[in-house]
């Protein structure tokens, strides 16, 4: 037999144009483009024949006649056994002009190509989407009965369908799908559609909640899933079959889950927790649609829905279609498919190889440079006590990363061992000797940047003074205070405002400000420090939200306990848990790569939430931690030089709360 099919290189024109092949001397002419004549070895490879069997015919959809030249319609004419039209846009994202010059021209097109060329048997391959929002059972000779057409792919679909009843002057045949999956075996599938726009939210689930903990999410009405090797293999079993024409067919799921159902269905196939309540979303259908316009006409509504949706990738609109109130009957289908062994699988049984290769080829993810190098390759990093270090650590991190990076301190000695230390290492860094502490050394440092970089693209603000004395021995020194404000905060600030103007007329541009887990469990003993670093976080949450709308970027970083010379002093914390620098600066890649709004330990996170909830308790724990560990000799004004024994409590103490300052 001769076949010519339309939309060969689509999803599931590449497989049945595989399974026509299969037949015993079978001759396939595929529709191609002219500029996709390079596709056709990969093809021939795809589908294992040579060119005498799967022939190109070069031509548009767009075009008239399909575009074909004269001369191939001529060697084609009454030798087409079966045509078969796919060319389509399967996408309800799509744009409503595409969808209307691809879905109804391009099938006018194909009709009247079909005709010239006296073609046999005319299959047409449309949607479940042709019957809209149809209220009930949806038969399969059904036609014009369909509701709902608001939505430009559900019109074009219906359209298409009509155009063949109507203009096509041989036999023809319609096939349904419903939402076309990934192979049931394999889960080979080429694009993200249907169900899964719901992957994502369900593999961040899975990343916060164990698998046991019940969650809660949404019910809706039935969707009606199918794998692509079904779909397949029932249409090259019934478009075989004789005495079918004029009949169109449902190749659907008999059997089809609600939406709830389906969500939890994955989340078992992603070893995620199910979500064991589900709110039915009819009930958002008692609120009248002039309430919900309104509500979702105010700004921050909307941008909070949309910045919501674009995080786990759930298009615009896509919940509209949650309480789909379609079913379809396939009694035809079931009928024409009897004795074949070809039969729709129920979905639990095939979920698994589609979750997994989403996850290893579909996943959004796995196409964004999660590399620091993809992130600051060729941009300028300016990271401030940057001598030492975490400081240090971070720019040989950024260095080797391809970065223009910047280090700036006061000790002009230390910045030279640290340039020669990278340099030794294969990579280079620019130094500069800056006191920003000194908003005059600031203003200046700020004004060389712009003039020798053009500003940064990302400003690490790195340098800070720590101190740790209680408040009863600081009394007299209350320049332990404005010192520890000076250089943490308003040097912070300085430095930031002054590098702003310039990030926000380029649209772009990343702070990271190293903070404390102090100020997330408000250790004892570091008033000064806590308080300067908690005025730099209270100022970047309004800097935020003041500028997340031009491109700007903050991170905050709540460091626990780092092993560097800022602490060395205290000599207790010889034999405490610390993050060595190097750790500290994969934080800071961390930041640069994902840019999230804050990066903070569990046990920080942990102390927030004491804080909040139970604020008396966890007085009384860092109370006691105050009392368990006292000053260090430096502060009582001793040497410091020797590090005080720990009892078996201090130890137990440190271990658990691990990275908090004592």
């Amino acid at each position: 037999m001769q076949y010519f099919v339309t939309g060969a290189t689509g999803f599931i024109g590449k497989r049945l144009v595989k399974k026509l092949l299969a037949r015993k001397g079978s001759v396939v002419y595929f529709l191609l483009r002219e500029a996709s004549r390079d596709k056709v070895p990969a093809l021939h490879a795809y589908w294992g024949v040579g060119k005498a069997r799967a022939i190109p015919v070069f031509g548009d959809l767009r075009g008239d006649k399909l575009g074909v030249y004269p001369e191939d319609s001529q060697k084609l004419s009454k030798t087409i056994d079966h045509f078969y039209h796919l060319a389509a846009i399967y996408d309800m994202q799509a744009d409503a002009d595409e969808q209307v010059a691809v879905n109804i021209d391009g099938t006018r097109h194909a009709v009247d190509f079909a005709n010239h060329i006296e073609a046999g048997s005319f299959h047409h391959v449309s949607s479940i989407a042709a019957a809209g929002m149809f209220e009930g059972i949806f038969r399969e000779d059904m036609f014009d009965e369909a509701e709902g057409l608001d939505h430009p792919y559900f019109a074009t679909k219906h359209a298409s369908e009509k155009i063949v009843r109507e203009e096509l002057k041989g036999a023809w045949r319609v096939y349904r799908p419903g939402l076309v999956v990934g192979d049931s075996k394999t889960g080979e599938m080429d694009k993200i559609d249907g169900p899964y726009y719901f992957f994502k939210l369900i593999q961040r689930i899975r990343q916060l909640l164990p698998p046991w903990m019940p969650t809660i999410g949404l019910e809706g009405g039935r969707i009606n899933i199918v794998p692509v090797d079904f779909v397949v293999n029932a249409m090259d079993h019934i478009s075989h079959q004789a005495k079918l024409d004029g009949l169109c067919f449902h190749l659907t799921d008999p059997d089809p889950m609600r939406v709830g159902e389906v969500l939890n269905t994955f989340c078992r196939a992603a070893h995620a927790p199910t979500m064991s309540i589900r709110i039915n979303a009819a009930l958002l259908g008692f609120i009248p649609k002039s309430i919900k316009k309104g509500i979702m006409s105010l700004t921050p509504v909307r941008r909070v829905r949309d910045a919501i949706m674009k995080d786990i990738g759930l298009p615009d609109g896509m919940m509209n279609f949650v309480n789909y109130p379609t079913r379809f009957d396939s009694r035809q289908t079931t009928l024409a498919l009897k004795g074949s062994g070809i039969a729709c699988p129920a979905l639990d049984s095939y979920a698994a190889p589609v979750w997994d290769y989403w996850e290893r080829k579909l996943d959004p993810d796995l196409f964004i440079d999660r590399t620091l190098r993809g992130q600051v390759a060729g941009k300028v990093v300016l990271v401030t006590g940057g001598s030492s270090g975490i400081g240090l650590a971070a720019a040989h991190k950024l260095a080797e990363a391809g970065a223009t990076t910047i280090i700036c301190g006061r000790d002009e000695t230390k910045l030279a061992e640290a340039k020669k230390d990278i340099q030794e290492r294969g990579f280079d860094v620019i130094t500069y000797p800056a006191d920003v502490a000194d908003m005059a050394d600031c203003d200046r440092f700020v004004k060389l940047l712009i003039e020798e970089h053009g500003g940064v693209d990302i400003l690490v603000n790195n340098a800070g003074r720590s101190i740790r004395r209680a408040i009863e021995a600081s009394y007299d020194r209350f320049h332990d205070f404005e010192r520890t404000m000076q250089l943490n905060y308003f040097g912070c600030l300085r430095l930031t405002m002054g590098l702003l103007p310039t990030m926000i007329a380029q649209k772009r541009g990343h702070i990271i400000n190293i903070s404390s887990i102090g100020v997330l469990t408000n250790a004892p003993r570091f008033s000064a420090y806590v308080a300067s670093k908690a005025a730099l976080e209270a100022w970047t949450r309004c800097a935020s939200s003041e500028l997340s709308d031009v491109g700007i970027k903050f991170t905050t970083i709540n460091m626990p306990l780092v092993r560097t010379p800022m602490i060395a002093p205290t000599k207790i914390y010889q034999n405490v848990p610390t993050l060595a620098p190097e750790e500290a600066a994969e934080l800071i890649a961390e930041a640069i790569v994902y840019k999230p709004v804050r990066i903070a330990t569990r046990v920080g996170i942990a102390g927030q939430v004491l804080h909040a909830l139970m604020p008396r308790v966890a007085q009384i724990v860092l109370n006691t931690t105050f009392r368990m560990f006292p000053d260090s000799d430096a502060a009582k004004g001793g040497d410091g030089k020797k590090a005080p024994h720990m009892s078996s409590e201090q130890i137990a103490m440190q271990q658990l709360l691990r990275g908090v300052h004592f």
